[in-house]
């Protein structure tokens, strides 16, 4: 068995096995997720699937991982434990967005000091300040996107699997070990969390995953091609929720809505359950939704200047078109 797919089988059985202890210990615990209006759960749903998630992956590349991919991961493993600790605080006492967004701040920052750096512009305060951004938006679009039974658990696992081909189309086993580790976990996880869910993530999860598929795209390196070219390839491969997050975003302030702690539904799901989709319907085109970005961001990867920016300007005016669609015309 090569050395990723005995992380990703041990990621996979961690999740699997450790998941149920997950949901008994929430329940136990009182940290369950409530129904409410907006909420399609009529009881209260266990919301600790996120610690299992982040137990599977650390034990993964602890147990199967040789040293040399632990020493270099010791960096996003340690700012990934504190946002997933902060999500864990969130989920019990509901912190403010501010506090959220330092404790992110912080995870990212001992993350870029530890290696994790994007080198795009050249210049280093510049491209630590991309970093930061990075890290921030796509953290937290992952957990806006959790938003229905195995999205963000989905979407991260198609997203991981391109970023795990990417990998090995160009020989980096770290972003390989890690990306396996991920997709091990949230697999073993959607066992429970697929509609309809006896588990959620909550933020512990969410918060995460989305560190995680941050980091991961920061790491990978494509020698064979320009960095005027593949900065494109892990946007086009995380395009679902960086749609998403824009969507929401942009709908709300056109309402006069704050987008960072006004709750709705809003998001991509949700229009599409609106246009007559059941909720299950709506998971898995969003699932294949993310399959076509991370094809375009293949693409990208091995294409010539001119074609990449082609393919990623007729992505992108796809994604825009998207939005103008949802937000002036009606549902069914």
């Amino acid at each position: 068995m090569t050395p990723t797919l005995l992380i990703f089988v041990t990621a996979l059985l961690g999740a699997l096995l450790g998941t149920p202890l997950a949901r008994r210990l929430a329940l136990r615990s009182g940290m369950v997720d409530m129904p409410a209006a907006r909420k399609p759960h009529a009881a209260p749903v266990p919301l600790l699937g996120g610690l299992a998630i982040y137990a599977a992956f650390i034990l993964a590349l602890v147990v199967a991982g040789d040293r040399a991919t632990i020493r270099e991961a010791i960096g996003i493993m340690l700012g990934a434990t504190i946002v997933s600790l902060t999500g864990l605080v969130d989920d019990r006492w509901h912190l403010g967005a501010a506090s959220k967004l330092l404790a992110q701040s912080t995870a990212a920052i001992v993350t870029i000091i530890a290696g994790v750096r994007i080198q795009l512009v050249g210049h280093p305060w510049l491209d630590a300040a991309l970093a930061l951004w990075w890290f921030l938006g796509i953290t937290n679009a992952l957990n806006l996107l959790d938003n229905m039974d195995g999205l963000s658990g989905g979407v991260t696992t198609v997203a991981a699997a391109f970023f795990l081909l990417l990998a090995a189309m160009s020989g980096q086993y770290l972003v390989g070990a890690l990306a396996a580790a991920l997709i091990g976990a949230c697999v073993g996880f959607l066992r429970y969390n697929l509609n309809p869910a006896r588990i959620f993530m909550g933020d512990t999860g969410a918060l995460f995953l989305g560190f995680i598929l941050a980091a991961l795209a920061i790491k990978l390196r494509f020698p064979a091609n320009t960095p005027q070219v593949t900065w494109l390839v892990p946007i086009c491969v995380l395009a679902l929720p960086i749609f998403d997050t824009t969507l929401v975003t942009f709908s709300r302030l056109r309402r006069g809505r704050n987008p960072l702690t006004t709750p709705g539904c809003d998001h991509l799901s949700h229009r599409l359950v609106a246009r007559g989709l059941t909720r299950r319907e709506a998971v898995l085109v969003c699932y294949l939704l993310t399959g076509v970005g991370g094809m375009v961001g293949v693409y990208i990867a091995q294409a010539a200047p001119n074609d990449a920016f082609a393919a990623a300007g007729l992505l992108g005016a796809t994604m825009l078109a998207g939005i103008v669609w949802f937000e002036w015309s009606p549902a069914a």
